[in-house]
Protein backbone atom coordinates (compact mmCIF):
# COMPACT_ATOMS: atom_id res chain seq x y z
CA UNK A 1 0.00 0.00 0.00
CA UNK A 2 1.47 3.20 -1.33
CA UNK A 3 1.10 6.36 2.07
CA UNK A 4 0.19 9.31 -0.04
CA UNK A 5 0.78 11.59 3.00
CA UNK A 6 4.54 10.23 3.35
CA UNK A 7 5.07 10.64 -0.54
CA UNK A 8 3.49 13.84 -0.65
CA UNK A 9 6.04 15.46 2.37
CA UNK A 10 9.10 13.97 0.28
CA UNK A 11 7.46 16.07 -2.68
CA UNK A 12 7.21 19.27 -0.53
CA UNK A 13 10.93 18.39 1.14
CA UNK A 14 12.45 18.13 -2.27
CA UNK A 15 10.63 21.45 -3.18
CA UNK A 16 11.89 23.20 0.09
CA UNK A 17 8.33 23.43 1.17
CA UNK A 18 7.90 21.01 4.27
CA UNK A 19 10.73 21.29 7.27
CA UNK A 20 10.91 18.88 9.90
CA UNK A 21 11.83 19.51 13.72
CA UNK A 22 10.16 21.52 16.54
CA UNK A 23 11.87 24.66 15.61
CA UNK A 24 11.37 24.77 12.17
CA UNK A 25 7.69 24.15 13.09
CA UNK A 26 7.48 26.73 15.57
CA UNK A 27 9.34 29.08 13.38
CA UNK A 28 7.26 28.59 10.68
CA UNK A 29 3.76 28.68 12.76
CA UNK A 30 4.78 31.76 14.44
CA UNK A 31 5.97 33.48 11.36
CA UNK A 32 2.90 32.99 9.32
CA UNK A 33 4.57 30.48 6.69
CA UNK A 34 2.93 27.60 7.97
CA UNK A 35 -0.04 25.98 5.85
CA UNK A 36 -0.31 22.68 7.55
CA UNK A 37 1.41 20.77 10.55
CA UNK A 38 1.79 17.10 11.41
CA UNK A 39 2.80 15.90 15.02
CA UNK A 40 4.15 12.24 14.98
CA UNK A 41 1.83 9.79 17.54
CA UNK A 42 4.73 8.78 19.39
CA UNK A 43 5.83 12.38 20.44
CA UNK A 44 5.50 13.52 23.95
CA UNK A 45 2.76 14.93 25.49
CA UNK A 46 4.34 18.26 25.92
CA UNK A 47 5.28 18.36 22.29
CA UNK A 48 1.86 17.17 21.33
CA UNK A 49 -0.02 19.57 23.21
CA UNK A 50 2.29 22.78 22.63
CA UNK A 51 2.32 22.71 18.65
CA UNK A 52 -1.80 21.55 18.89
CA UNK A 53 -2.53 25.06 21.10
CA UNK A 54 -0.14 27.07 18.96
CA UNK A 55 -1.93 25.55 15.54
CA UNK A 56 -5.20 26.79 17.44
CA UNK A 57 -4.03 30.36 17.80
CA UNK A 58 -2.57 30.75 14.57
CA UNK A 59 -5.63 28.84 12.94
CA UNK A 60 -3.10 26.57 11.50
CA UNK A 61 -4.38 22.57 10.64
CA UNK A 62 -2.82 20.31 12.69
CA UNK A 63 -2.77 16.49 12.69
CA UNK A 64 -1.01 13.40 14.23
CA UNK A 65 -0.35 10.59 12.26
CA UNK A 66 2.50 8.65 11.86
CA UNK A 67 5.73 7.85 13.38
CA UNK A 68 8.51 10.06 14.56
CA UNK A 69 10.66 7.59 12.40
CA UNK A 70 8.18 7.49 9.65
CA UNK A 71 8.11 11.52 9.51
CA UNK A 72 11.18 11.60 9.35
CA UNK A 73 12.49 8.65 6.72
CA UNK A 74 9.34 10.55 4.57
CA UNK A 75 11.44 13.80 4.62
CA UNK A 76 14.80 12.20 4.15
CA UNK A 77 16.22 12.86 7.96
CA UNK A 78 16.49 11.37 11.19
CA UNK A 79 13.30 10.98 13.62
CA UNK A 80 11.25 14.14 13.60
CA UNK A 81 8.72 14.90 15.94
CA UNK A 82 6.98 17.15 13.61
CA UNK A 83 6.79 18.34 10.20
CA UNK A 84 5.74 21.61 8.56
CA UNK A 85 4.16 22.26 5.30
CA UNK A 86 5.10 26.17 3.65
CA UNK A 87 2.79 25.52 0.97
CA UNK A 88 -0.96 26.03 0.45
CA UNK A 89 -1.10 23.27 -2.48
CA UNK A 90 0.58 20.87 -1.19
CA UNK A 91 -0.65 21.34 2.13
CA UNK A 92 -4.35 21.03 0.82
CA UNK A 93 -3.49 17.66 -0.91
CA UNK A 94 -1.71 16.09 2.28
CA UNK A 95 -4.75 17.17 4.03
CA UNK A 96 -7.17 15.35 2.06
CA UNK A 97 -4.92 12.28 2.07
CA UNK A 98 -5.07 12.39 5.81
CA UNK A 99 -9.31 12.83 6.10
CA UNK A 100 -9.09 9.37 3.93
CA UNK A 101 -6.27 7.26 6.33
CA UNK A 102 -3.19 8.43 3.80
CA UNK A 103 -3.53 5.49 1.92
CA UNK A 104 -3.47 5.69 -2.36
CA UNK A 105 -6.91 4.00 -3.05
CA UNK A 106 -8.91 6.66 -0.26
CA UNK A 107 -10.04 3.73 1.98
CA UNK A 108 -8.98 4.25 5.98
CA UNK A 109 -7.12 1.28 5.69
CA UNK A 110 -4.20 -0.15 7.64
CA UNK A 111 -0.79 -0.42 5.63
Amino acid sequence: MINRVYSMLGIGRKAGKAFGGEFKTEECVKGGKAHLVIIAEDASENTTKKFKNMCTYYEVPCYVYGTKEEIGHAIGLEFRASVVVTDAGIAAKIADYLKCGGNLNGKNESP
